[in-house]
């Protein structure tokens, strides 16, 4: 008796999938809000009895800083635009409620956005379910579940 080959599809680990999508919104909508602080170039002297010692360094920490600055910027703005570039390529009701819901200032409920969409709690939890899907193919943060081949 041959064994016979078998492909195994991997198979979506909703529940995961759907937390990776959800914090990556979060992300875009913490990224909207942030002012980049956290790398403030230091103006105080520092008094030392030591020799400066010269090493390979290229910058100074004034310098470092501001480079710090602006590849934190860079990185900010392209996951902006990677996160609206997903959101559009959604068909409008998707985009519409993933808009609506995760990506404006104003935080909605599920249960004001459904009966704001005029549309069945049911209904809305597909759709959302659907847009999530959508998603992580499109941003690439879809979660397998683990499988385990038995031979």
């Amino acid at each position: 008796m041959s064994k016979q080959l078998q492909f195994i599809l991997p198979k979506i680990d909703e529940k995961k999938t759907k937390e990776a999508v959800e914090a990556a919104l979060e992300k875009y909508r913490m990224y909207l809000l942030s002012v980049t602080e956290e790398k403030v170039p230091k103006i105080t002297a520092s008094y030392s009895l030591q020799p400066p010692a010269f090493t390979n360094e290229f910058h100074s920490p004034v310098e470092s800083a501001a480079i710090d600055k602006v590849d934190m910027e860079r990185e900010r703005e392209n996951y902006i635009e990677w996160i609206r570039r997903a959101v559009n390529r959604l068909n409008f009701k998707e985009r519409e409620l993933i808009i609506k819901r995760y990506l404006e200032d104003e935080e909605l409920f599920d249960y004001e956005l459904y009966n704001e969409m005029r549309m069945s709690e049911r209904k809305y939890y597909r759709l959302k379910a659907r847009a999530f899907y959508k998603l992580a193919f499109a941003l690439k943060i879809e979660v397998y579940e683990q499988v385990v081949i038995n031979q």
